[in-house]
C-alpha cells in the first residue's frame, strides 16, 4: 500500500528519459495527485485512518516531484527558443506550463501553506473535516481524467505507457478493496471504485485508437526543407 501507488509512473519516468520526449504524458496528472495527496495529508489530522495510505501520499508527492522535474527539464530542453515562464507571473492562461521546476515547488508550497492554514483554523468542524476527505478522494479520482482528456484530442494514445496505465488500473482496483475490507471512510471507497472506471475508460481509448489509429495528414514538403528541418 505504501509504494503500490508510485509503481505505475517507473515504466512512464524511464521512456520519458530514454525518449527525451514527455509529450505522451499529462504534467496535469502530477497537479492532480499533489493537490489529493496533501488534502488527504490534511485530512488525517481531522479524522485519522490508516497509517499505510498517510506514508502512501508522502511517497506519492516525492514521486509527482520527479516526475515534474523531469518532464520540465525535457520540455524546456526541447524548446529552447520558447518564452520563458514563471508561477510569479501568475498568468492563468499558462498555470502548470512554467519553464522551471522550482516554480512548481513555489505552487505546490503555496497551495500547502493556504490549505494547512485553512484547515488549522476548522479542525474543529466535523463537515469541513468530511468535506475535506471527500474532496482529497474525489481529486484523486480524477487521476486520470487529464490523461482521457489529452489522448481524446489527439484521437492518440501515443507516447502514453500502457503499463503505467494497466499498473493504475490493477493498483486502483487493490485499493479500492483494501479500503472495503479495511473499513476505510466512505469517501475513499466510494471514489476508488470511480477512479476504476476511469482507468477502464483509457485501456478503452488505448484498444480503439489501436485499432483504428488516425491517418496522418500529408503535407508537400521540399526535400531541402525537411533536411533543414
Amino acid at each position: 500500500m505504501v509504494f503500490g501507488g508510485v509503481v505505475p509512473y517507473v515504466p512512464q519516468y524511464r521512456d520519458i528519459r530514454r525518449t527525451q520526449n514527455a509529450d505522451g504524458f499529462s504534467t496535469y496528472v502530477c497537479l492532480v495527485l499533489l493537490v489529493a495527496n496533501i488534502l488527504r495529508i490534511l485530512f488525517w489530522f481531522g479524522r485519522r485512518f490508516e497509517s499505510p495510505l498517510l506514508w502512501q501520499s508522502a511517497i506519492m508527492i516525492l514521486t509527482m516531484l520527479l516526475m515534474l522535474k523531469l518532464c520540465t527539464e525535457v520540455r524546456v530542453a526541447n524548446e529552447l527558443n520558447a518564452r520563458r515562464r514563471s508561477f510569479a507571473d501568475f498568468d492563468p492562461h499558462h498555470f502548470w506550463q512554467w519553464s522551471g521546476f522550482s516554480d512548481y515547488v513555489q505552487c505546490v508550497l503555496a497551495f500547502t501553506g493556504v490549505a494547512g492554514y485553512i484547515t488549522y483554523l476548522s479542525i474543529d468542524s466535523t463537515l469541513f473535516v468530511e468535506t475535506l476527505g471527500f474532496l482529497a478522494v474525489l481529486t484523486e479520482a480524477m487521476l486520470g481524467v487529464p490523461q482521457l482528456y489529452r489522448n481524446h484530442r489527439h484521437q492518440s494514445t501515443e507516447g502514453m505507457s500502457i503499463k503505467m496505465v494497466l499498473m493504475w488500473t490493477s493498483g486502483d482496483a487493490f485499493k479500492t478493496a483494501y479500503f472495503l475490507l479495511k473499513g476505510a471512510p466512505l469517501q475513499f471507497s466510494v471514489c476508488g471504485l470511480l477512479q476504476v472506471l476511469v482507468d477502464l475508460a483509457i485501456l478503452g481509448q488505448a484498444y480503439a485508437f489501436a485499432r483504428h489509429p488516425q491517418k496522418p495528414a500529408l503535407h508537400a514538403v521540399h526535400p531541402a526543407g525537411t533536411k533543414a528541418l
